[in-house]
């Protein structure tokens, strides 16, 4: 896999990858360049030996991997410290199953480490040049987290600006002007609902209902992508009510859309990416 971001801890590059898992992986190959650039598997090696890094490594593991095969890390830890003790980062993942570490052949290929074992690591090979690796992370994940909130409120604000066009074209076509202010409530919430099932398949109440601890709304919790797909749904349902397209159909069509949209949206991560970059 391609790094997905490259830091520059002391000017030594070191690629941040991620394949769709829940957390970041560092690159331990490039890490290991700054004690000895030419023979950086064999610094993984020398590393892995450590019967303190055996023991590290295995309790990182039980307390996040339930898969984790903890006979075979018991034989390891025995047989760690002995002259003839060697451990290669296939050896580690395949006998004990673990997933906090992952080695890959190829073009991009190396040996990647969750940020806290590849910290561990760093803190073995050079504390100075851990405080830099931290540092140089803490930095990047900060800038990601600042950009996916500003992209996040920018289509939380179009999809509210949006709303109010949808609800305009409730008023001077679904509203008969001799409903009371209740009534009129009414009508808009069935149309705000149309939306909610068409785009999340439940309606505000039935989400309330499933999520008693969580403040705010369904469309508080919405991702980038259906944000954008809820924007054009509710321009695209103020076109069909001022067409006098019924109900029924209206719900239809929207929820067509919405399934279409999402998975064009989805398949198409790198343009939401340059959107968060551009918000």
């Amino acid at each position: 896999m391609p790094p997905r971001e490259t830091i520059n801890p002391k000017g030594l590059p070191v690629g941040i990858y991620n394949n769709g898992e829940p957390f970041d992986f560092i690159s331990l190959t490039d890490i290991a360049k700054y004690k000895n650039s030419s023979e950086a598997n064999d610094v993984i090696r020398n590393w892995l030996r450590n019967r303190n890094t055996i023991e590290f490594l295995g309790l990182w593991e039980q307390m996040n991997n339930p898969n984790f095969n903890l006979n075979y890390f018991e034989s390891l830890k025995h047989e760690a410290g002995l002259n003839s003790f060697v451990l290669t980062p296939k050896k580690w993942i395949e006998g004990t199953n673990a997933v906090g570490i992952t080695s890959q052949a190829g073009r991009y290929g190396g040996t990647f480490a969750h940020s806290d074992i590849a910290f561990e690591f760093a803190s073995w090979v050079s504390p100075e040049f851990k405080l830099y690796l931290i540092k140089d992370y803490q930095t990047l994940k900060a800038a990601d987290n600042n950009r996916l909130s500003v992209e996040w409120n920018l289509n939380r604000t179009l999809a509210k600006l949006n709303y109010k066009v949808h609800t305009d074209a409730i008023k001077d076509h679904l509203i008969p002007p001799t409903l009371t202010q209740k009534q009129s409530g009414f009508k808009y919430a069935t149309e705000a609902d149309r939306i909610n099932v068409a785009l999340f398949g439940i309606t505000a109440k039935e989400w309330r209902d499933k999520n008693l601890k969580k403040t705010g709304n369904i469309r508080d919790y919405a991702s980038t992508e259906q944000l954008l797909v809820l924007t054009n749904l509710e321009s695209m349902n103020a076109e069909l009510i001022r067409d006098k397209i019924p109900e029924s159909e209206r719900t239809a069509r929207l929820n067509k859309m919405a399934q279409t949209q999402m998975t064009t949206f989805l398949k198409n991560r790198a343009g939401i990416k340059k959107l968060e970059t551009l918000s």
